[in-house]
């Protein structure tokens, strides 16, 4: 076997490997609301589209984790509950950090930036997909 082709194999293996952890977490998120389901599910999506054509199919057309994958890659819609879960968990984390932590000021306006950085891309996103935005 050459170096190539087991380059290309241990890296699909790798990807596989991944995709199947992040649906794994994906999974315990639909038990632990703290736990965001649909971007470990994305993640996942992604890895199998690199490894698997068999599992990525799968993963889109799931009978419960497919039809926000297809929002997102159809519309980029963000469903309000992962927004409210999201922006919570945000700011319990941030709340959190300064509450209980000896984070340096730089440290902790870093975080809050960051934050705020995600927290703008998630609430830009719609809610659902729009009524004349053809599926």
């Amino acid at each position: 076997m050459n170096v190539g082709r087991m380059k290309n194999q241990t890296k699909k293996i790798l990807l596989l490997l991944t995709g199947w952890f992040f649906v794994a977490l994906g999974t315990i998120g639909l038990f632990l609301p703290v736990l965001p389901t649909t971007p470990f599910l994305l993640i996942a999506l992604w890895a199998f589209s690199q490894s698997s054509d068999r599992f990525h199919n799968w993963l889109y057309t799931h009978r419960l984790f497919g039809p926000p994958l297809q929002d997102w890659s159809r519309h980029g819609v963000i469903p309000l509950r992962a927004k409210i879960v999201a922006l919570a968990t945000m700011a319990v984390s941030a709340g959190a950090v300064i509450l209980f932590t000896e984070t340096p000021v730089w440290g902790l306006a870093a975080m809050i930036l960051l934050m705020g950085v995600g927290a703008g891309f998630i609430l830009s996103r719609p809610s659902r997909p729009k009524e004349d935005d053809p599926a």
